[in-house]
């Protein structure tokens, strides 16, 4: 095993840095595109390659949050070029590193080989994809009180009331209209996924948005799903999500990201 002083009389083991797995035994250099510009190339075993690139054997860490989000993103660049470069990858999150050489890579590649191949031939022809359903809140308000009635009422019966006398009866209007915003969103969520089912083969909800671009900022979240899509049925599901769209809804749908929501490679 080589090591390599870091500081003072520290020794650190040599490592890879593991971005994906790929379908395709190519021999090849990406070039320069790694993090922190860490030339990546494949190890090949049989008719699989890992995508990796020389480190130590270390985690990547540091207390500026905008180089980590930049390692991220290259994390991610570099994933997508591979997806480009040989198709069908199973792609590993951030900070993957293998203790030792690319003879280590090897060896894991060949203990593992047939849990990696029946993973690839599984993610074969099919992508991530990420569906986002908003809505114009006031618009939702409206139909929250056109549906309900007694909340409908109670909006009414505080219109009426003087400015002060009503402070109470609408923290009772807030808290629930807050219950009813929170099931009508699952109900809607449930008739949103039933919609979209038949287009695809997995589907999981997603609870947090990481982030927003601007122009949904000004909108109400209804409903978030990832969802594993073979090729031939994309442009059905876009179909079903422009008839959503449709009305007080507003859809954002990206993609075909690398599957990192539906790798199932188990404890390897």
């Amino acid at each position: 095993m080589i090591k390599t002083k870091v500081s003072g009389e520290t020794e650190v083991e040599e490592g890879r840095y593991v971005y994906c797995i790929v379908n395709r035994a190519a021999k090849r250099s990406l070039g320069n595109v790694g993090i922190a510009k860490a030339e990546v190339y494949t190890v090949l075993y049989e008719d699989i390659a890992a995508v990796v690139h020389a480190c130590q054997s270390q985690p990547y860490q540091s207390k500026d949050a905008d180089k980590v989000k930049e390692w991220i993103l290259s994390h991610n660049d570099v994933i997508d070029e591979a997806t480009g470069h040989f198709g069908t990858v199973i792609p590993f999150s951030f900070d993957t590193i293998v203790r030792g050489g690319d003879d280590t890579v090897k060896d894991w590649l060949r203990k593992d080989y047939e849990e990696f191949k029946s993973e690839l031939e599984r993610l074969s022809q099919r992508a991530e994809y990420v569906v986002q359903i908003f809505s114009d809140e006031d618009k939702l308000v409206e139909r929250i009180l056109a549906e309900d009635q007694a909340l409908r009422e109670l909006k009414e019966r505080i219109n009426r009331m003087p400015e002060r006398a009503g402070y109470l009866f609408r923290r009772k209007f807030e808290l629930r209209l807050n219950d009813a915003f929170s099931s009508t969103r699952a109900r809607l969520a449930g008739e949103f996924a039933s919609q979209i089912k038949e287009h695809v083969e997995e589907m999981k909800i997603e609870r947090k948005l990481p982030h927003l671009p601007e122009n949904y900022k000004d909108k109400r979240l209804i409903a978030a799903f990832s969802c594993l899509v073979h090729n031939d049925n994309v442009e059905g599901l876009g179909r079903a999500l422009g008839k959503i769209s449709q009305g007080i809804y507003a859809v954002r749908f990206t993609g075909p990201w690398a599957p990192f929501s539906f790798v199932k490679l188990g404890e390897i």
